[in-house]
């Protein structure tokens, strides 16, 4: 039975104040919304090709919340950067491929995403019943010492022979390497909407120096914000972000000379709630033009209220949905799937609004 207004009260408990958040930044009507025709009303004003439509609506038409402008996937690339051990040992069935796509299935997502390696392995029995995103760049920690860094793992011709419907890469804004990621990964992209895949930018800000005594400016809204109007910039079609811990990456003394900005981004166009800097984040796609997803985030001690805390922030901010891996593959099957299912019911809750 889908999630009420009650229920996600009571799964939230304390944090339910996310419910009565009303936005007084930058308002709900400037954003272009996730609604049942996006396609229609939002990105046919695009260049992309029709066969790029075609993908995009196809994944929105997909699983639970198909027809509503919303996505829910499931992505499953944390073996080859965390280890196969870290990812698996919680739920060993999950080293199998087939596991994997069979809980984006059972679990009503609109998309699977993962590596070449696993989704080419089951591609003839899946690729047409759930679509396909295959994440075409990544870090590994198995040289030493470690590095951060993000590597191509194949071609975007794989991908299309495979079946995808699209494809994902990482872009480390903020790093020494993220010129050259920037240029491998913006060709790939060129070339998936040339074969009729669409786009998925894993959008992470990553340098070590953006850690000060203030805080964590890699998840900053500012920072953030940014990287995603760099990855828009080079025609990503779905932004993916980690929901803002914080803001001042830009005002940090301890940064003093990096970048600019204004001072109305912090007056006027945030504040300290976490909506408010999600929508942030929103604004610079595009002002919604290209959805922005949040990341779930690690497994953690309470998965389900932080899985629907993040989906309710999403979607108030104007967010067009979530990825959420660990909390859903690292536990039995059945607990998976209804944990992917509460995030979904956030966004078919009628009574959860946008702020």
């Amino acid at each position: 039975m889908a999630l009420d207004i009650t229920r996600i009260r009571s799964i939230l408990g304390e944090q339910s104040a996310l419910l009565d958040h009303q936005c007084k930044t930058i308002p709900a009507e400037a954003l272009h919304l996730p609604r049942p025709r996006y396609i229609d009303e939002v990105f046919t004003h695009t260049d992309r090709p029709v066969p790029v439509l075609r993908s995009l609506q196809q994944t929105l038409s997909t699983g639970r919340l198909a027809n509503t402008g919303y996505l829910s996937i499931l992505p499953v690339d944390q073996g080859i950067e965390h280890s196969a051990g870290a990812s698996f040992a919680p739920h060993r069935l999950m080293f199998d491929p087939d596991k994997i796509v069979e809980l984006a299935v059972e679990g009503g997502c609109n998309a699977v995403a993962s590596t070449f390696g696993v989704l080419g392995s089951v591609a003839r029995k899946w690729a047409h019943r759930i679509p396909f995103m295959v994440k075409i760049n990544h870090n590994e920690l198995l040289s030493y010492p470690n590095t951060a860094d993000q590597t191509l793992y194949g071609t975007v011709r794989q991908c299309f022979d495979m079946g995808a419907a699209a494809i994902g890469a990482t872009v480390y804004w903020g790093s020494p390497e993220s010129r050259r990621q920037l240029y491998e990964v913006a060709e790939a992209f060129a070339e998936a909407h040339r074969l009729g895949m669409y786009t998925v930018l894993w959008c992470y800000v990553r340098n070590p120096a953006f850690k000060t005594e203030r805080g964590d400016h890699n998840l900053s809204a500012d920072l953030t914000g940014q990287a995603n109007h760099l990855g828009v910039t080079i025609q990503a079609d779905i932004i993916k972000q980690k929901l803002p811990e914080g803001n001042g990456g830009y005002t940090d003394p301890a940064l003093k000379g990096f970048g600019k900005t204004h001072k109305k981004v912090y007056s006027e166009l945030t504040s300290d709630h976490v909506i408010d800097q999600t929508r942030y984040q929103v604004a610079n796609c595009y002002m919604g033009r290209i959805g922005l997803i949040n990341s779930g985030g690690a497994s953690g001690e309470n998965d389900l209220r932080d899985a629907v805390a993040t989906a309710v922030i999403n979607k108030r901010a104007g967010g067009m949905g979530l990825i959420s891996g660990r909390k859903a593959f690292q536990r039995p099957m059945k607990e998976g799937v209804e944990l992917l299912n509460a995030i979904q019911d956030v966004y078919l809750c009628k009574d959860v609004t946008v702020a």
